[in-house]
Parts: C-alpha cells; structure tokens; sequence
C-alpha cells in the first residue's frame, strides 16, 4: 500500500498552500474526480462544468482551444461556477520553455493563465528555470497561492518521459517545496523519505474505454489509484460519444472515492 494516510492528514503535513486547499476541498466533496473539459466553444465549456461541478475536486482546462475565448465571457463565469461548485482549476498548459519565456507565458498574452488558475504544469525539460519563472510569474501578479505540477509521465502510447527523464523530472520538482505540489504521473514517485509527499494526477483513466485511434491509452480506476494516484483525470468518458455527464460525473465520482477508501483502509458505505 502506497500510502495510508487520509487527504486532510497528508494536508495539515503539506507545505504546499494549494495541496493543503486541494486536499481538504477533496474530503469535504469525497471526491478525487478532476474532469478534462476539452471543447471548443466557451458555451460548451460553462455548461459541462456546471453539470459536473457537484462531482468533482478539479476542473481541467486546454484554455486555447477555445475559439471563442474572452475573458470576460470565458473565465469569469468559470470562476464564479467554481465558486458556486466548491472545486479547484487546472490549466493544463504544459510549459517548457526558458524562465523569462513561461513567466510572460503564464501572467500575459491573452489567456493570463496565473490570474485565474491554481494550478498548471510543466516540462522539466529545459530544467530549474521553468519552476522559477513560474512562480516568479505568480508571485507577481497574485497574492493567491498557485501550485505547478511537473510532468513525470505521459499516458500515450509512445511517449518519452519515462526512465531517466522523468527521474530527473523529480528532481527538479525537489528544487521547490512550496510552489511544485506534485505530478502528472501514472504512479507514485517516492520521495516521502526526503520529507515530500506529492499529489499525483493521472490521465488516461476510463471504466469503459480501453484507448482511441490516437495514441491515448485508459487505464482503470482500482489501478491507478491502488499505484499511488491521488486524482483521477477524466474526459470523454464524462461526456463523449452521448454520456449524460450527471451520471457518469457520479459513476466515476464515486468509483473514485471507492477506491481512495479502500487503499487508506476505511469502508465505503458512505460514498
């Protein structure tokens, strides 16, 4: 068993603000569902999130595929539906670029992703600085806390960031305890014997699909959670191919939650 303790034990222990947030957020809506909203028109968009709002910790965002994004229209109402919904938002952005380059990335242009996001995430692969640059960004522009992951591992087929990559992946999310809360992953990454203990987000989960025509491969719930995932992402499987995403947002709500309990060892009566 990866890790036994509870989301609000391993939250009062985080020196991470957003983890602490994001932890507590996640026992109050016995939820580790972070749903994937990939679409196109902010209309779209407004409505799945406030559909599935109610099941879910997390909301992930591609904010620049949306073609008719503002942000008066786009990301105003989707801070309120927040608000109104009690999760958190994830601008799935995917730096890696130099220092000074994703810190204008993240607090500018169009899209002012710091401004409104709590959490993003990066490519180690032009090392240390994007972790600085990034939080230099935040620390600018807001005096709410913003959390970044780092991206260990991918779940397409074919993907790269395994082995010594995604080793050095996590060592440069040792560089900063505060801002750097954990991974994108397919599994848990140690590091709890240095005094880190990192959220780990995996996507690719599915209870019906097995993958697409496009390298995306779905692993199951149990799976993922029983190897040391802490939030499940999900996308099509919520909406796609006609799912009512109010009975898929509970169906993987609670298989979810099922599985966070069994792992922590507590019984799943009340889900």
């Amino acid at each position: 068993m990866v890790n036994v303790k509870s989301y609000t034990e391993r939250a009062d222990a985080s020196s991470s603000p957003v983890t602490r947030q994001l932890f507590k957020l996640m026992d109050e809506k016995k939820s580790n569902l972070c749903a994937s909203i990939d679409v196109r028109t902010t209309e779209e968009f407004l409505d799945l999130v406030d559909k599935l709002g109610p099941f879910i910790c997390l909301v992930k965002s591609h904010i620049d595929i949306i073609n008719d994004f503002s942000y008066e229209k786009t990301i105003v109402p989707l801070l309120e539906l927040a608000k109104k919904h009690k999760f958190m938002i994830f601008e799935d952005r995917k730096f890696a670029d130099i220092g000074n380059t994703v810190k204008a990335q993240y607090t500018g242009g169009v899209y002012k992703i710091a401004h409104w996001s709590d959490i993003t995430n990066a490519h180690g692969v032009t090392g240390e600085g994007v972790v600085k640059g990034l939080k230099e960004g935040a620390k600018e522009v807001t005096d709410k806390p913003r959390g970044l992951l780092m991206l260990a591992e991918l779940s397409s087929k074919g993907s790269l960031a395994y082995g010594e990559y995604s080793e050095k992946t996590v060592e440069i999310a040792k560089s900063d305890k505060e801002f750097v809360m954990g991974f994108i992953a397919q599994r848990d990454m140690g590091g709890r014997e240095e005094g880190f203990d990192w959220v780990i987000m995996t996507p690719g989960v599915g209870l019906d699909d097995k993958g697409d025509s496009l390298g995306q491969q779905y692993r199951t719930v149990d799976e993922v959670i029983s190897t040391g995932t802490d939030i499940i992402i999900v996308g099509r499987g919520l909406f796609g191919k006609g799912r009512d995403p109010l009975v898929e947002g509970e169906r993987y709500r609670q298989a979810g939650w099922s599985a966070y309990l069994q792992r922590i060892g507590q019984s799943s009566k009340n889900l």
